[in-house]
């Protein structure tokens, strides 16, 4: 029953917002962030791994271990979860796709545009004003556990970084102020496997419960956001997503 009323929501919305997190993409294969820790990398604690001053204390350490992230999710496929978001999109054009993931699935599957609040692995910045993204060389295909030296920008000289959102950095501002927009107008919110506790991007679905949106929650497990939303969906969304899509 709750997911026939999950259907009816999506079929009757106008403005539909999609708020994935790493469970969507745990289903194509892609670790999360700290189970990206194998081989001759489990002896580092990802924590150290992400921040600007580790980049800038060993670069190559931090440069490969993000190297050997991007192979990881490159060697992955969109799920039937990605590819129904996309076909939601086909189906009603105001729908708008948040993401905290940082691997491209949902572009392979088809979507358009969607909003990475914490970054990309495929969009390096050079350090200097981080105005060059179109002028980076890219790394190798690194081996587990490899060092690799960053490139450096041909415009500018500076190292690249990886373009993600570290901790202790911002996240990138009009990739927020897009999606409280998108939350804040909508009529439907999807939240599709993300905890719904790391902030400022567990704010998102809330904004869109306050706005006086339906919030469809598609998660095997119980989380916070299971008190704002309108309808929980127990299960994967390779599993649930595909029928939530209008015919």
């Amino acid at each position: 029953m709750s997911l026939e009323r999950a259907a009816a929501l999506v079929a009757a919305a106008r403005h539909v917002v999609v708020f994935t997190g790493a469970g969507m993409s745990a289903e194509s294969g892609v670790p999360t962030f700290r189970d990206d820790l194998t081989g001759l990398w489990a002896r580092y604690d990802a924590g150290n791994l992400a921040t600007p001053e580790a980049f800038h204390a060993d670069p190559d350490l931090v440069w490969g271990w993000y190297a050997w992230r991007a192979a990881r999710a490159r060697a992955a496929e969109p799920n039937a979860g990605h590819r129904a978001v996309a076909a939601l999109e086909a189906a009603i054009p105001a729908t708008t796709v948040v993401t905290q993931n940082v691997d491209d699935l949902h572009e392979r599957a088809g979507s358009t545009a969607p909003i990475h609040l914490h970054g990309s692995l495929f969009a390096p910045r050079c350090v200097g004003d981080g105005a060059h993204p179109a002028a980076l060389i890219d790394a190798e295909e690194p081996d587990e556990g490899r060092r690799i030296a960053p490139p450096r920008c041909v415009t500018c000289g500076a190292l690249v970084r990886p373009g993600v959102v570290w901790f202790g950095e911002a996240l990138p501002e009009a990739a927020l102020h897009a999606a409280v927009a998108a939350a804040a107008g909508c009529d439907v919110l999807l939240t599709v496997g993300t905890s719904g506790v790391v902030y400022p991007a567990a704010e998102i679905p809330r904004i869109a419960a306050r706005a006086g949106a339906a919030v469809i929650q598609v998660n095997p497990d119980a989380t916070p956001l299971d008190a704002v939303s309108t309808v929980n969906l127990r299960g994967t969304a390779a599993t649930l997503l595909p029928a939530l899509v209008p015919a």
